[in-house]
């Protein structure tokens, strides 16, 4: 299934933008959040972006204050954050609902497309299992920040990477499609 690209998106500054402005490029879309203890995956993140951009990779960032409040802050106040803390020069967008009634379809989308295939088998994997009742582990919705969907350049979800997937453990995947 591809990923329809008419979805109309907000940058963090403030600026309209559509995902067909990425058409051709291969996608990690994150939902994002500066107070979580995943927070340090901006860095892998970032270190993604910069080794393969050139090459066509495009990291998209959606902040979400769904999972714990742990993204109160305002446009200008995740921004600074992200660019002084991690160095993140990858594209930012606008605060997302990525579940329930105002999710945005990218992410309705994107959760439709990629299901949720249950936590990796690692510590943290297991710990992220035990936060959810059974109930919550057999919807698709997104389950916690920084879960990553990668889309190949024809627009096709090639994969959804839990929260326990470290960013750079994605790396091979990514090197498939560019």
């Amino acid at each position: 299934m591809a990923i329809v690209t008419n979805h109309k998106l907000e940058t963090l500054g403030g600026e309209p933008a559509q995902l067909a402005d990425y058409e051709g490029k291969v996608l990690l879309v994150v939902n994002t959040a500066s107070k979580c203890g995943l927070t340090p995956q901006y860095e892998e993140l970032q270190a993604l972006y910069e080794k393969y951009k050139d090459q066509g990779l495009v990291v998209l960032g959606f902040p979400s204050n769904q999972f714990g409040a742990q993204e109160p802050g305002s446009s200008d106040e995740i921004e600074g954050f992200c660019k002084v803390n991690y160095g993140v020069s990858f594209p930012l967008f606008a605060k997302t609902d990525v579940n329930g009634a105002n999710a945005h379809p990218l992410f309705r989308q994107l959760t439709a497309a990629a299901p949720f295939q249950g936590f990796d088998d690692s510590d943290k994997g297991r710990r992220f299992a035990s936060m959810f009742s059974p109930e919550q582990l057999e919807s698709d919705d997104v389950k916690w920040n920084f879960t990553k969907f990668l889309i190949a350049r024809d627009g096709s979800i090639v994969g959804r990477f839990e929260p326990s997937v470290q960013p750079l453990d994605i790396a091979p995947a990514i090197e498939k499609l560019l």
